[in-house]
């Protein structure tokens, strides 16, 4: 296998694995109102970039889904859209972060095994 087949691989695989997380994610950092940038900036300063075309069909996704709650606010010069998390969400947030606990645990052992050997 070429390193260049390799490559390809490797990045379809972490596009796999960051979709995964993306959701968890989205939703951790909508304990307070914002808007889709303020959002998509916020996840990029903590390391997360998240395009624009990802990220505003999900939140439309997640608001279906009755996990966001969402209003449009004309009192700037712009009008923006803020989303919060539902009561349903933060729920749906807490039992996720337990699940994401233990997942990456076990990962985190996995791994830790597969160096020692």
């Amino acid at each position: 296998m070429t390193d260049d087949a390799v490559g390809e691989q490797t990045q379809n695989l972490v596009q796999e694995l960051r979709r995964g997380v993306i959701v968890l994610a989205v939703l951790s950092q909508l304990d307070q109102e914002q808007y889709g940038y303020s959002l998509m900036k916020g996840l990029e300063d903590r390391g997360l970039q998240v395009d624009q075309g990802t990220l505003y069909p999900l939140l439309r996704r997640l608001e279906e889904q009755n996990l966001l709650t969402s209003d449009w606010r004309v009192d700037t010069s712009r009008p923006r859209r803020y989303y919060i998390l539902s009561d349903f969400g933060k729920k749906v947030l807490h039992e996720m972060t337990t699940e994401w606990t233990r997942i990456k645990t076990t990962v985190d052992n996995l791994l830790q095994n597969e160096k020692e050997n």
